[in-house]
Parts: structure tokens; C-alpha cells; sequence
């Protein structure tokens, strides 16, 4: 009878030594990131609490909690646009039926549910902004956004647009380079995805034109952020997350153009890219490590067969070609021009810009050319401050002309300029709120140190240039109230050139 094997005990000892590093290098990283929702590679610490102090004692300040002057407006009506969405749901599960019939695959219907975060956070959109100040539909509405599974990806429509049409003549490259898709999700609700393209400690170089610069993933989430400390709520719910670029966008995917897209790099990663002529380049592609990639995920607005929303040319709108400038970049007394033109002679659009000019010159965004409306809420209506990929580009320069609507009109809301300066105060101090409000998205952290103290310095500058024009025209007619558009004489603007 053979005796027991020596190297027997070596043999499980080279297999344990195995499943251990196996579970430490491979198993254990990937349950910290499902557990804790920490990024590939962060050495970051446990997640702190969903709430933090300063947050919580800035929300609770009076100006957060004042009451709007009567009930909120609503946009859409509830019986309509649940009638409408189911149809479209309808719609949708029997195309997908079909598509997977074709490849001999069950298809069971998803039902519309009334419940869906997605749905309840576009009811609640108002006169008074996309969401009210506490507004639980907007925290499902992130969480679903970053746990749901996909069941559809797709080419935006402006992207599809694009297919075939690029002229690479132009200067300013359409947004279909940008790579941006729509993902839906499970419970039918859809988001604007957009791939991360640019580390976060990486600066746009200084030689760079604002409309070729890259679209950050991150600057779309800390916009939201943003807008919501500032008590705007122009701006969609948005959130990071890891997609799997394999499973949660090639493979539920039904079009061929985006299938065609995708490739595996020399590094074994799975990438993609933008379909048009000019960038149907591999080196232009996005890719995953080897299948995740970070991304912003931004809530879509209602339908405009529900909603109808109005894009309008911004006035302070720059010129888009390497040496051209637009009249208000030479022109001192150009809000004179702008007063006389309806609709910004007699309503509270003007007070609306210089709000987004506000936010524009924080987050460093000089690509607004468009703003958009929705129709119903009339002239008065707020701006929505859409697509803020390009902010948060460069920390170490404050773009002043950004301003232009401020230092050129100096008119600007009561209660703007009351949340300005309660976010200068150190106990309310923006940099430090904003640091704990990105420490809830699942990709934290969301802006580099530099990003965050920038806000602080531009933060000095905006109330510097408020207080500039205090001092040459008056606090009565600069500081206006919400409800009315302030009466400016010309011969007041003539004063800033002096």
C-alpha cells in the first residue's frame, strides 16, 4: 500500500495561498464597491453619513425655508401624464418583445409604475423650480439612478441627428463628439449619460478655446450640487456612477450604429466611441477598466408633448470662432440694448440671466449660447441650467467676463444675493458645503481641493462686483425685489464707464 504523498502538504498550501490572494486582490475590492460604492483603485475611507452638519444648518436657514407666495404652479397634470407615459410604456414592451422574440429570448413586461421615483420628481417640477427644497422623490430618484439596472441605451437625439451630417468644417464640433447616451432604466425612467473623459486633478490647458474643451462627468454632478445649495433647483437631479459599459449598455442596447462602436483596446479594455465622420477615430474612444466606467447619469425632463420647453440665444451669448467678439464684449453700455428688448424690458428675465451668469462664473462655465424655458410658466419662468459638462475646467483662473450680465446691467435678486452672502459667512462657508454634499454621490470625490477653494475666491468676486455697483447706482436700484424686473435709468449705465 503507497504511502502518503510529501509534497501533498505543499500542494494545499500553494491552493490556499491562492484562494486567499484571489479574495483579497479580486473578490473583496469588488464587494467594497457594492457595499460602499467606492470607486476602482480609491483608498478611500469608510463612507461617512448621508448627512452632514454645515449641509443641515444651511437648509434650515430661514432664506431655505421661506415659504413661496402661494401654491406652487404645478407643470404637468398628474391623470395626463400618467396616461401619457403609460402608452409610451406600452409602446415600448411590445417593440421589445418583438426584438427578443427575434433572438429567441423570453420577454416579460415591465408595468409602469406610479410610484417610480423618475415619475413622482416630474410632478413635482413647478413654477418655483424642478423639485421643492425637500423633496423625497428627488432622493429615490438619485438612488434608483445609481442602482437600477439598464434595460435600453441609445444615441441622443441630437447625436442621431448627427449620424452622417458632421461638417468638419465647422469650428465649434456639434455635441455628437461629446458621447453622451440615453440609458433607461427598469422602472422606464431615462437619464443623459455622460463618460468620464478628463481625470479630476487634470486642468484644461490655458491654450484651449471654451467650445473644444472637454465634457467632465464630474462637473455635471457638482453642477447639481451646486445649483441646490444656491437654492436655484434649475438644474436635473444628476448622480455618478460605475457602468458597465458591457452589460448596461452593448448588450441591451437595440441599435446597430452603437453596437458597431465598440471594440476591446490592446489593454483589454472594453471601449466605445462617438459615430460621426470627423471622430470615428479609436484614439477619441471612452473605455472601461475593463468594463466599468465612471459616468454622470442626469434625470430627463418631462416629454415635450407634455411639457414644450422654448430654447432662446443667450444675449451675453460669445462668439464662437477663434477671433471674432460679440457686441457685448466691446460695449460697455450694452444692457441698454438688452433692456429695450422684449421680453427682457418687462419681466424678470433679465434677474433670471444674471442668476445664471452667477452660477456660470462659479462653476467656470463660458458655453452657455442657449438657455431653455418651459412654455407653460410663461416670461417669468425660471431658466433651466442645462448641460454643465464644461464647467469645472480650470480652478486656477476666474473668468470675469462670465459677469458680463452682472457688471454690465448691475441688477440682481434680493434673495440671490442674501443666499451669496450667508454662503460667504464661515459657519456657512460654500467650499465647506459643498464638500459634504459631494460626499454623497457614489464617485467622491466629486471635485478636487483647488475646485472647492476656487468657489470661495469667485464667491468674494461676485460680491465685490454686486457691491461696485451699490456703490455707483444705489442699493435701491440694484438689489430688486423677486416678484418685479427693476427700473434702471440709461444715464445709469453710462456711469460704469467712468
Amino acid at each position: 500500500m503507497p504511502g502518503p504523498r510529501r509534497d501533498r502538504p505543499a500542494v494545499l498550501l500553494l491552493l490556499g495561498a491562492l484562494l486567499a490572494a484571489d479574495l483579497y486582490f479580486h473578490l473583496w475590492p469588488r464587494a467594497r464597491r457594492e457595499l460602499g460604492r467606492v470607486p476602482p483603485g480609491c483608498p478611500c475611507p469608510a463612507p461617512l453619513p448621508r448627512a452632514a452638519p454645515a449641509l443641515l444648518l444651511l437648509f434650515a436657514h430661514r432664506l431655505y425655508r421661506a415659504a413661496a407666495p402661494g401654491p406652487a404652479e404645478p407643470l404637468l397634470g398628474a391623470r395626463e401624464a400618467l396616461r401619457y407615459y403609460r402608452r409610451k410604456a406600452a409602446r415600448w414592451n411590445r417593440r421589445h418583445k418583438l426584438f427578443r422574440q427575434e433572438l429567441n429570448l423570453s420577454a416579460p413586461a415591465l408595468p409602469l409604475r406610479p410610484e417610480a421615483g423618475w415619475l413622482r420628481f416630474q410632478l413635482g417640477i413647478s413654477r418655483d423650480g424642478l423639485y421643492p427644497r425637500s423633496s423625497p422623490a428627488v432622493s429615490r430618484l438619485l438612488r434608483d439612478l445609481r442602482d437600477l439596472p439598464t434595460i435600453g441605451a441609445d444615441y441622443s437625439q441630437d447625436e442621431k441627428a448627427l449620424l452622417g451630417a458632421c461638417d468638419c468644417s465647422q469650428v465649434v464640433k456639434p455635441s455628437g463628439v461629446h458621447l453622451k447616451l440615453v440609458l433607461r432604466f427598469q422602472d422606464f425612467g431615462k437619464a443623459m449619460f455622460k463618460p468620464m473623459r478628463q481625470k479630476r486633478e487634470e486642468e484644461t490647458p490655458e491654450n484651449f478655446f471654451y467650445f473644444v474643451d472637454f465634457q467632465r462627468h464630474n462637473a455635471e454632478i457638482a453642477a447639481f450640487h451646486l445649483d441646490r445649495i444656491l437654492d436655484f433647483r434649475r438644474v436635473p437631479p444628476t448622480v455618478g456612477r460605475l457602468i458597465n459599459v458591457t452589460k448596461e449598455i452593448l448588450e441591451v442596447t437595440k441599435n446597430e450604429v452603437l453596437q458597431s462602436v465598440f471594440f476591446v483596446s490592446p489593454a483589454s479594455n472594453v471601449c466605445f466611441f462617438a459615430k460621426c465622420p470627423y471622430m470615428c477615430k479609436t484614439e477619441y474612444a471612452v473605455c472601461g477598466s475593463p468594463h466599468l466606467l465612471e459616468g454622470s447619469l442626469s434625470a430627463f425632463l418631462p416629454s415635450l408633448n407634455l411639457a414644450p420647453r422654448l430654447s432662446i440665444p443667450n444675449p451675453w451669448i460669445r462668439s464662437y470662432s477663434f477671433d471674432g467678439k460679440e457686441e457685448w464684449e466691446v460695449n460697455p453700455l450694452y444692457c441698454n440694448t438688452v433692456r429695450e428688448i422684449y421680453p427682457y424690458s418687462n419681466s424678470n428675465r433679465l434677474l433670471n440671466i444674471v442668476d445664471m451668469a452667477i452660477f456660470d462664473f462659479l462653476i467656470g462655465n463660458m458655453d452657455r449660447h442657449h438657455y431653455e424655458m418651459f412654455t407653460k410658466f410663461g416670461d417669468d419662468g425660471f431658466l433651466l441650467h442645462l448641460d454643465n459638462a464644461r464647467g469645472f475646467g480650470r480652478h486656477s483662473h476666474d473668468e470675469i467676463s462670465i459677469l458680463a450680465p452682472l457688471s454690465q446691467c448691475c441688477v440682481i435678486k434680493r434673495t440671490t444675493l442674501l443666499r451669496l452672502q450667508l454662503l460667504a459667512q464661515p459657519e456657512y462657508r460654500l467650499s465647506d458645503v459643498m464638500r459634504e454634499s459631494l460626499l454623497q454621490d457614489p464617485l467622491a470625490p466629486v471635485l478636487t481641493e483647488p475646485h472647492l477653494l476656487a468657489l470661495d475666491r469667485r464667491l468674494q468676486l461676485i460680491l465685490q462686483a454686486v457691491g461696485k455697483c451699490i456703490d455707483t447706482f444705489g442699493e435701491a436700484t440694484v438689489v430688486a425685489n423677486d416678484t418685479r424686473q427693476p427700473q434702471s435709468p440709461a444715464v445709469h449705465r453710462a456711469k460704469l464707464d467712468t
